[in-house]
């Protein structure tokens, strides 16, 4: 069959380094359309023969974005191992430097890396479709991005010690406890950055009408979705049960103990791809495809358990139904989950037990399989470890968020390119509107490679002989001209 590939390598504003190829047919449609992940890490076997104990700050190196994430699924892990109860003070001390992750992660998610197509438009030039245009049009929104992400970045850092790849979480509990000062000033901090959430959401959602097309196309084939939920069903970071919803929000399978996720989840490979392809095992691959993160949290809970984020919950599920199939609400589900967890910090630093100084539960090698769960900013992060009588771990298995969204990812990216790409006239909207597609979900690939306007993008469309047809080249100082 003559055939020819649209390739678009790197895909821009994302965590990671990955590509997108489009395979048209002989009548110039879509055939085929790949989101390939190019990167390798190898965590899961260079850490092998390491200690448990060291795994938190190991694992916490994984990503410069979500550090914390890494950190906390360990440190659980390490808590089985050692098979101890950590005390509720360290508890609420994870909780809240988690929150602040969340807060980090969906702050840079949405205010810098997607609100530029958002705010300024998907066909805005590529010279203005970035963070300085944002600010130049938008200056309250991203002054306000700036300041969100600078107050979750603030709690990771007062209580791990430094923004990035803390070590503050240990196996037991953490190293040290809240100092009343840091607890004030915490507080003292929260109502910006309250009211700068606001700002985001608010802004979103006067622009949510312009993007109906959009939020039509982006990845709207129906799925399962999977998230933690407390005992009422609300929307759950650190602990809870899992529980997945079919595309009509009926409930699959609740209740399900994510440290048992052997049972009921598979992991496929694919041989384009370095990511792997996790599905609910009684479905079969890959039929059991399912997403995570921001939209499914929302899809699976019956509500998130604050009052402000309760009354967006509301508002977004008449516009978008109980269950919001399009990818393209990810953003939205994004900004409420921030409104969510700022209430939640809120919470934690208004209980004075968060300063009680009992915060490490001490103990040996007492288990030799441990698996630490946790809700991650771009959905459920599972870290499965089995060690020897040393405690010197002899298998890892992680699954990561992003590689549960995978097929979702792929789905999205056929959908767009479906409905935009007919032949070789591929314009530069139509670029965006693939990496757009992805973006989305927020991937998380590996660690953080943000383009600041827009990067050199080639577009190879080839023959089934290998012979290059034609080559559509994005490149940003041509375009300035």
């Amino acid at each position: 069959m003559n055939s020819r590939r649209i390739v678009i390598d790197p895909v821009t504003r994302i965590e990671g380094h990955a590509k997108i190829s489009v395979l048209l047919d002989e009548a110039g449609r879509v055939a085929e359309a790949r989101f390939h992940v190019t990167e390798f890490r190898g965590f899961e076997k260079f850490c092998e023969g390491r200690l448990f104990w060291e795994m938190p700050a190991i694992t916490a190196r994984i990503c410069g974005i979500c550090p914390v994430s890494h950190l906390i699924a360990s440190a659980k892990a390490g808590d089985a191992i050692l098979a101890v109860e950590i005390p509720p003070a360290a508890e609420r001390l994870r909780r809240l430097l988690h929150l602040a992750q969340l807060v980090q992660s969906h702050a840079l998610s949405f205010f810098h890396l997607s609100s530029p197509d958002l705010l300024l438009g998907f066909d805005a030039p590529p010279t203005e479709r970035n963070l300085f245009g944002l600010i130049a049009h938008h200056p309250e929104v991203a002054r306000a991005g700036i300041r969100l992400r600078q107050y979750g970045q603030t709690i990771i850092e007062l209580l791990g010690g430094r923004r990035i790849h803390p070590t503050w979480v240990v196996p037991g509990g953490v190293a040290t406890p809240l100092l009343p000062a840091v607890r004030q000033q915490l507080l003292a901090a929260w109502p910006q950055a309250l009211e700068d959430a606001r700002t985001g959401l608010d802004a979103f959602k006067r622009v949510l009408d312009a993007h109906a097309e959009e939020a039509a196309i982006f990845g709207t084939s129906p799925a399962l979705f999977a998230g933690l939920v407390d005992t009422a069903g609300r929307v759950e970071y650190y602990e809870g049960r899992l529980r997945i919803v079919g595309p009509d929000g009926e409930a699959v399978a609740e209740g399900l103990d994510p440290t048992r996720y052997q049972d009921y989840l598979g992991e496929a490979t694919e041989p384009w791809s370095y990511l792997k392809f996790p599905y609910y095992r009684p479905y079969g691959y890959p039929d059991g495809a399912y997403r995570v993160g921001p939209l499914a949290r929302l899809n699976v809970a019956a509500a998130c358990g604050t009052p402000r984020a309760d009354a967006e919950l509301t508002e977004y599920r008449q516009r978008t139904g109980r269950v919001a199939l399009s990818a393209f609400y990810y953003h939205y589900a994004r900004l409420i989950e921030i409104v969510h967890a700022l209430e939640q910090i809120g919470r934690l630093l208004d209980d004075p037990a968060i300063l009680d100084r009992d915060v490490r539960a001490r103990a040996g090698r007492n288990r030799h399989v441990g698996v630490g769960v946790a809700e991650a900013p771009r959905g459920t992060l599972y870290h499965h470890y089995e060690v020897d009588d040393d405690g010197r771990l002899v298998r890892v298995n992680l699954i990561i968020a992003t590689g549960q969204n995978n097929l979702a990812m792929n789905r999205a990216v056929a959908q767009v390119a479906a409905h935009y790409i007919t032949g070789d006239d591929v314009r530069e909207g139509v670029l965006n509107r693939l990496e757009a597609a992805i973006r989305a979900f927020d991937p998380c690939l590996s660690c953080s490679t943000h383009a600041v306007g827009a990067m050199p993008l080639v577009v190879d469309i080839v023959g089934a002989d290998g012979r290059l047809v034609r080559r559509v080249r994005r490149d940003p100082a041509a375009t300035s001209r």
